[in-house]
This record gives structure tokens, sequence and C-alpha cells, in this order.
């Protein structure tokens, strides 16, 4: 496939853009409880090693971080937002500014790549999946966490591109070769007792064909 000097300038003029849509993503003690039930599941039914390499794709201010890091592993943390950036450098976590589709990382670098509510923020999801599934070691494990559609305007947040159905994204897992082995439902109320729906996907990477 040829791709023009010019659509590529024009392509990157596009992401500047996108990085511009960020926001810093406060705590929240409603996510905090969803964050220690979802690492419950992970603990209970699949096998990090020792000193497991993380990779927290959108990790916020760190709050995902800091249970992994008190278990022992080694986790690394990746956001656009320069905010959250620096708040998690201050608490002496490892995060770059990175987006999550382009990931500067060597094939097979992590055990388990940790991604709440980050991949509906990019609008080439199938390109964003198969990044991940190549920074993750064979066997090893995703958990994607991400909004169901029509549910609290999802859709119109200025930097949400992709809010899929659920069958969806299961499809474009496969396509990534991450083989979803387990799925769970969050249904949650908002501080203004609106409520809101999202699924977390554990997903094992598939060995190359």
């Amino acid at each position: 496939m040829h791709v023009s000097p010019h659509s590529i300038a024009r392509f990157l003029t596009f992401l500047e853009k996108v990085a511009t849509e960020t926001y810093p993503e406060q705590p929240s003690p409603g996510h905090d409880a969803v964050i220690a039930r979802a690492m419950n599941v992970l603990f209970d039914n699949f096998v990090l090693p020792p000193a497991a390499h993380i990779l927290d794709v959108g990790c916020g201010q760190g709050v995902a971080l800091k249970p992994f890091q008190e278990r022992g592993y080694k986790p690394i943390g990746v956001t656009l937002n320069v905010t959250d950036a620096n708040i998690c450098q201050q608490l002496g976590f490892d995060v770059r500014v990175m987006d999550q589709s382009f990931l500067d990382f060597d094939d097979a670098t992590f055990d388990l790549v940790w991604a709440r509510h980050v991949v509906e923020h990019s609008f080439m999801p199938l390109y964003t999946l198969t990044e991940f599934r190549r920074v993750l070691r064979p066997g090893g494990i995703l958990y994607m966490e991400v909004p169901a559609p029509d549910t609290l305007a999802h859709e119109s947040n200025q930097n949400h591109y992709s809010v899929l159905g659920k069958t969806m994204w299961t499809a474009l897992l496969k396509r990534s070769r991450l083989e979803t082995a387990a799925t769970i439902d969050y249904f949650m109320k908002t501080v203004d007792d609106r409520a809101d729906e999202f699924w977390g996907f554990y997903a094992t990477a598939t060995p190359c064909r």
C-alpha cells in the first residue's frame, strides 16, 4: 500500500489534534471499587509470574499502579495527559507520555496489559488492540474495560471515538490474536444518580500463526 508524504503529514496533524483533547483522570471512589473487583477476578483466575511486568495503559493518576507495585510486580504506566504523567512521576511511578496506539516498547515485553477506559479513546481500535498484543508475551493477559453504548452519553464525550457493542469488541480482540477468557459487567450510579454500564474483558495472547 502506498501512502503519500502529504497523507502522512495530515495524519500526524490529526494525531496532534486528538492528543489535545485528553483530560486529567481524577480518582473516583466508584471506580476505585471497580478496580478492586477487576483485580480480584484477575488474581483469582489468572496466574502472573513473580515480578511480572505490567503495562497500565491510560494510567490516570496511578490508582492501579500502586496495588500492582505493592504485590511486587513491575508496573509501567503510559498516558497522553501530561498532568496525569507529572502527578504519577511525583509519586515515584514509572510513567511515560505515550499514545496507546504507538507503544514504544519491544515485542513481548509485558505479562499483563491493563487497559481500563482507554480503548474507546482510540479512533482505530483494531490497530490499538494489535499493539497491545504485540507487547504482550505469548500467554500474557489483557484486561480491557470499556463503556457500553447508549449509556451516560459516552458517544458525546469529546475524547470518545469507539463506543462499540460487546460482540464487536470480542471480534476485534479475536482479530488481534487475543482470546476472550472471561467477561464482567459493571453497573454504577454516578454522583448525580445516573446509571452507567461498562464491560471488562479478560483475554489471553494466543501464539502467532
